[in-house]
């Protein structure tokens, strides 16, 4: 396993304290570097990314990855996606849906609207560990990345 030497920008878009705490946590445990961002919403995702709202006068960067879920509050990650991969100045970053549900519906319609993978929550933090290796490794490891070496 090769390990990432240069910091990772990661958004991550979810309503639930406990699975952000989990997510966070693993991700600084397999990848030190990451640098993670969180929002509660799709409201506040939007606005994150379009540095707009509460975000106007902030200067960061935009997110090399997103991770994104499907059930919240304001506006959901269905909703966020869609407005994601049609604006020309948000739909190059990938977005990798991260959420409960494993409905057939959602996985189709998250692929449908541009969704670069769905992975459904896992029930453990062993194995919430085991697919944030497999994120990190491949999203900044495996395939090329826009604005990555």
């Amino acid at each position: 396993m090769q390990q990432l030497t240069k910091p990772v920008h990661i958004l991550l878009a979810d309503d639930d304290e406990d699975d952000r705490f989990l997510t966070r946590e693993a991700f600084r445990q397999q990848f030190p570097v990451t640098q993670m961002n969180i929002v509660e919403d799709g409201e506040e995702l939007m606005e994150f990314l379009r540095r707009s709202g509460r975000y106007e006068s902030s200067d960061h960067a935009l997110p090399e990855l997103i991770l994104l879920d499907l059930n919240m509050p304001r506006k959901d990650g269905r909703e966020a996606l869609q407005e994601i991969k049609s604006d020309r100045e948000l739909r190059h970053i990938p977005v990798v849906i991260l959420t409960t549900s494993d409905a057939s519906i959602d996985v189709e319609n998250s692929y449908l609207w541009g969704a670069n993978s769905f992975i459904t929550k896992p029930s453990s933090f062993n194995k919430l560990m085991d697919i944030t290796q497999t994120i990190g490794n491949y999203w900044f490891n495996v395939v090329k990345v826009s604005g990555r070496d």
